[in-house]
């Protein structure tokens, strides 16, 4: 509360769209950055930008400059082969994460992104532990992943609907009564054991939770509902889940205070304005690869002398 009555104070001063150029350039991403979960609270963050007026145009000329930024960085990072990168993100229905997506990769070679969207697992997944097909998705080294919902759906939904971990048949858990405070802590610890062995494997993790706010939400869904080319996003659960809004704020409080750390940062991006939310994610994945010591290969000397013998043909070939 105390940041978003800051913001508003700030607000009061600088109205605008040069407000607005001046917070994104030099916005400090440790703001909303959470690497350490033991003192966080969902409450503490704001789910509206520091300035919510309709200047929609420098928010896309900052996102715009960041993808042709972080354009460059892909490339280097596909040459420079020592480590993947995954982005997760995680929200609540209509909290924007497909528009988040398809905004910030856009203008991004497609050939170095794998994304992945998570739904109920199938009858073979629950074959395997609930780790196992995330674990199959994780992106190679040189290239990017995306994960829409992810491992924290068994720490969340799960966690909302405890009836779903009876589908994974574990030894000992044959009711609901069965699943008991013991049965998630050693859930998050094996989600902590699970990214930090991805980390020292040099798998570079963002966590994203897109913030928005109850209100907000029920204006996306009606929208679905009232605009026919925006019918086939709407599902009935989506009203279920509505429902269980506050116990849906503790179970994802819960699994970032259980998994922030400074290897695999959880970011709370202000999801109430689309285009605010899709710049400040454009600028912390900018700032993520150029935090990373890369570079491009260097050829060895025999490597060298082979180019200065290929120039030379070519050259002579006509």
């Amino acid at each position: 509360m105390r940041s978003r009555v800051i913001f508003c104070l700030l607000n009061q001063q600088f109205k605008g769209a040069a407000f607005y150029g001046q917070f994104l350039q030099f916005m400090d991403i440790s703001k909303y950055r959470i690497t350490k979960g033991s003192d966080f609270k969902l409450k503490d963050y704001f789910t509206i930008p520091p300035d919510d007026s309709e200047d929609k145009k420098v928010l896309k000329d900052q996102l715009q400059s960041d993808i042709e930024e972080i354009s460059k960085l892909q490339a280097l990072f596909f040459a420079h082969n020592r480590h993947a990168l995954l982005m997760i993100f995680q929200a609540m229905d209509a909290a924007g994460k497909d528009g988040a997506i398809k905004h910030v990769m856009s203008g991004i070679n497609p050939q170095g992104v794998q994304v992945v969207g998570f739904r109920v697992p199938s009858a073979m997944e629950y074959k395997h532990d609930f780790l196992w097909r995330h674990h199959l998705a994780m992106p190679e080294q040189g290239k990017m992943g995306i994960h829409n919902r992810s491992h924290y759906e068994f720490v969340t939904t799960c966690k909302v609907n405890p009836e779903f971990v009876l589908s994974e048949r574990i030894p000992g858990i044959e009711t609901v009564k069965d699943i008991d405070k013991k049965f998630w802590n050693n859930r998050y610890e094996h989600i902590r054991c699970f990214e930090g062995t991805l980390v020292e494997s040099g798998m570079v993790m963002m966590k994203f939770f897109l913030h928005v706010s109850k209100g907000e939400q029920k204006k996306r869904l009606l929208e679905r509902i009232d605009d026919p080319n925006k019918n086939w996003k709407f599902e009935m659960s989506d009203i279920t889940a509505r429902n269980q809004w506050n116990l849906y704020m503790d179970v994802y409080e819960k699994a970032i205070q259980e998994t922030a750390s400074k290897s695999a940062p959880w970011y709370i991006i202000p999801a109430d304005d689309k285009w605010f939310a899709r710049a400040l994610i454009a600028k912390i994945l900018k700032k993520t690869l150029q935090g990373l010591d890369m570079h491009y290969p260097k050829l060895n000397d025999s490597a060298l002398e082979n180019l200065i013998v290929a120039k030379r043909k070519l050259e002579e070939l006509d």
